[in-house]
């Protein structure tokens, strides 16, 4: 403990420097705006900015306290536009569009962005607390996971989906099989065969992400307003109250505790990141919930678990980069980039060798949570007033930010047709009663599964008993048994004792 100190008082020595503090305050703000536009997201705000960063010739932890505020900045954005617009940012939003959408459609908009940027703030403070205290000791927890182990998370994950949204858990299986379908498309990594290309070269590499989380989401709402329009159905949104009250607050204080460690511990995890975290965390929400809720309609805790998941699972994302050197996200491999790029290797000396940007680092992700908080906060009610733009400019403006957000990232004329089709199914299924959040995350949680079950099966030669022959992996299939029974025996016991009495 007393190293942890020492190392945070030299940190916030190195933070508190007026270009890195200026550099913290950048990082947040340009980050929120980044992560606040469709499909744009922190993978491709810090990847855009990493070249910038470079240019001016930053010394290596000023560099990486910009690209790191950048980083979590983008986080806290994406729930702008998820909130507002239904169109999440980037993948760890997807699920706050759930809730967020529909409180903002009750005038309650600046209720909702007020929650959640006091539930990331919870959950970014918890894990930078976690990432000081815990760190190397975490990463070597999370290096011993193996193939096998991440198979049996991913089962956990797909057993959340089954109660995720809506009342009808056969539409959500169906939903996130549609997702697994999308994922499959591309050539075979293993084998190099074509799979369901239909001899269209523009996707032999698959269907980029940001392409099906702008069609499903962004552009089938843009289509459900041109349909709202031409029935004459189109009204102002109410904007409500701008703040979050105190009763709020602690209706989800358990819930935001709970999502910020379990959010952190699979940030922890390489490979995983917040749209895991935040699906893992608004299952659990569902299912721990006493009351059954309102979720899906708007209720509190749908929209702050997964908001402070999502960045606790930024940070955790930190603790394998940090002192491992093995990215724990998309994310982290580029600020891996960038301190190799300044021949800095990370690893467990660079806490003994590096203490200024490895604590400095830390000690910025402090200041940079309040920052965003203060930066946030007053912004709330300017943010909820987008909601007052009359729905026939609002349209075009979505169509803008789709195809500007495709075009800028992937780059080919192509993916813009792809989004057209998309955003027509996504409508189709938001008609038939569909939630596309298990689409989505059935499509990132395809990749990830299909991958780890390839390497388990080979590194076993074939045989599947490794599947289950870790403790790590019998841990999770428990835990996947546990979602799925305990609530339907509860359920059965409820009726019992309503029946007696």
């Amino acid at each position: 403990m007393d190293e942890v100190l020492l190392g945070l008082s030299h940190g916030f020595s190195v933070a508190f420097m007026p270009m890195n503090l200026l550099l913290v305050l950048l990082g947040c703000f340009a980050g929120t705006l980044i992560g606040a536009l469709p499909g744009i997201g922190p993978i491709n705000g810090v990847a855009i900015l990493l070249p910038i960063a470079y240019s001016f010739g930053l010394p290596p932890e000023s560099a990486l306290i910009l690209l790191a505020g950048i980083y979590y900045g983008a986080e806290y954005g994406g729930r702008i536009s998820s909130i507002l617009l239904n169109v999440p940012g980037d993948a760890g939003a997807v699920m706050s569009t759930l809730d967020g959408n529909p409180m903002a459609k009750k005038g309650e908009a600046g209720r909702a962005l007020s929650l959640s940027a006091i539930a990331s703030f919870v959950g970014g403070t918890l894990a930078v607390v976690l990432l000081a205290m815990f760190g190397p000791m975490l990463a070597k927890f999370a290096v011993k996971f193996n193939p096998s182990d991440y198979v049996a998370l991913m089962v956990f994950a797909f057993a959340s989906l089954s109660s995720l949204v809506g009342k009808n858990a056969i539409k959500s299986l169906f939903a996130a099989l549609i997702g697994l379908t999308l994922a499959s498309i591309g050539i075979d990594a293993n084998t190099g065969v074509p799979r369901f290309t239909f001899d269209i070269p523009d996707i032999l590499a698959g269907i980029d992400f940001l392409v099906v989380v702008i069609g499903l989401f962004g552009m089938a709402e843009l289509f459900h307003l041109v349909e709202q329009q031409i029935r004459g159905n189109l009204t102002l949104l109410p904007i409500g109250k701008s703040f979050v009250s105190i009763k709020d607050l602690m209706f989800v204080k358990w819930t935001i505790l709970r999502s910020s460690l379990i959010g952190f511990f699979v940030g922890v995890l390489p490979g995983t990141g917040a749209s895991v975290a935040s699906a893992i965390t608004y299952g659990t929400e569902k299912k721990l919930a006493a009351d059954k809720g309102d979720f899906g309609n708007g209720d509190p805790r749908g929209l702050a678990a997964p908001e402070a998941a999502n960045n606790a699972s930024a940070g955790g994302a930190m603790v394998p980069m940090l002192t491992l050197g093995i990215p724990g996200s998309g994310t982290t491999a580029i600020l891996l980039g960038a301190l190799l790029l300044f021949n800095v290797q990370p690893g467990p000396l660079m806490f003994e060798q590096r203490p200024e940007i490895a604590w400095g680092l830390i000690a910025s992700m402090f200041i940079g949570n309040f920052a965003l908080l203060i930066i946030n906060l007053p912004l709330v009610g300017m943010f909820a007033k987008l909601l007052t733009i009359p729905q026939q400019y609002l349209t075009p403006m979505i169509a803008v930010l789709a195809f500007i957000g495709v075009y800028s990232v992937v780059g080919n004329p192509f993916d813009l047709y792809m989004i057209i089709g998309l955003g027509l199914l996504g409508w189709i299924l938001r008609k038939l009663e569909f939630s596309l959040a298990p689409v989505i995350l059935g499509f990132v949680l395809g990749h990830l599964f299909e991958d780890n079950l390839r390497r388990a099966l080979s590194i076993s030669a074939g045989d599947w008993s490794i599947l289950y022959d870790s403790t790590n992996a019998v841990v999770l299939y428990i835990m996947t048994l546990f979602m799925i029974f305990v609530p339907i025996l509860v359920k059965l016991y409820r009726k019992k004792v309503n029946k007696s009495n």
